[in-house]
């Protein structure tokens, strides 16, 4: 493992993290999954995204389960990949480069995905408390008011406080600037709620 201290030898280990990272990022589960399924693009669906919330518009939960499952790990095993090579700093840039690959897919000319799931999944990999209040909050605004993204909102602004309080002041700078990303991809879906017209859970 290189020393954290000397950047001249440590690089090409960040390089390594941030572009696998990035590459693990880009595999599209949700459209995979449905084509497979034979549902055809799932883009030509709902808000047109190939994430969870939009694959369980196609009425099939198991399809939306093995998406979720998807896009959380390929966070989760970028940030565990690198970090067994290249320590903490790794990982950190490892889950920004799988995040940065999710929202801008380079197999999908670097459109679509909000996010969310492999958000979930870099925090687990970092911090599993963290992730286990991410999902707390998530679920108990989801219950209360059926926004999927109103309910991602909430809890990634949460995120980086959490973090903070647990003492993880790495992760927590991590994860504001990833939770910017987040609300900059919602920024649709926050014109929406405010004018309320937003579509909520389980509605096609």
């Amino acid at each position: 493992m290189p020393d954290p201290i000397s950047w001249a030898s440590a690089w090409p280990y960040l390089l390594a993290s941030l572009i696998g990272g990035y590459l693990l990022g880009s595999i599209p589960f949700g459209l995979l999954i449905t084509r497979i399924a034979g549902l055809g693009d799932i883009r030509a669906i709902g808000s047109g995204n190939i994430g969870t919330t939009n694959v369980l518009r196609t009425g099939k939960k198991s399809l939306a389960a093995a998406t979720l499952l998807g896009d959380m790990l390929k966070g989760t095993v970028a940030v565990l990949l690198a970090w067994s090579f290249a320590g903490v700093d790794g990982a950190l840039i490892a889950g920004l480069g799988a995040f940065l690959g999710h929202i801008f897919p380079i197999w999908l000319k670097f459109k679509d995905g909000k996010g969310v799931a492999t958000y979930i999944g870099i925090l687990l990999g970092l911090s599993w408390p963290g992730a286990l209040i991410f999902c707390a909050i998530w679920l108990y605004v989801a219950v209360f008011t059926r926004f999927s993204s109103f309910s991602a909102l909430t809890a990634s602004l949460a995120c980086p406080f959490i973090l903070a309080a647990l003492g993880q002041w790495q992760y927590a700078e991590l994860f504001a600037l990833l939770t910017l990303l987040i609300w900059a991809k919602h920024h649709a879906n926050i014109k929406r709620l405010i004018k309320g017209t937003e579509a909520r859970i389980g509605t096609k």
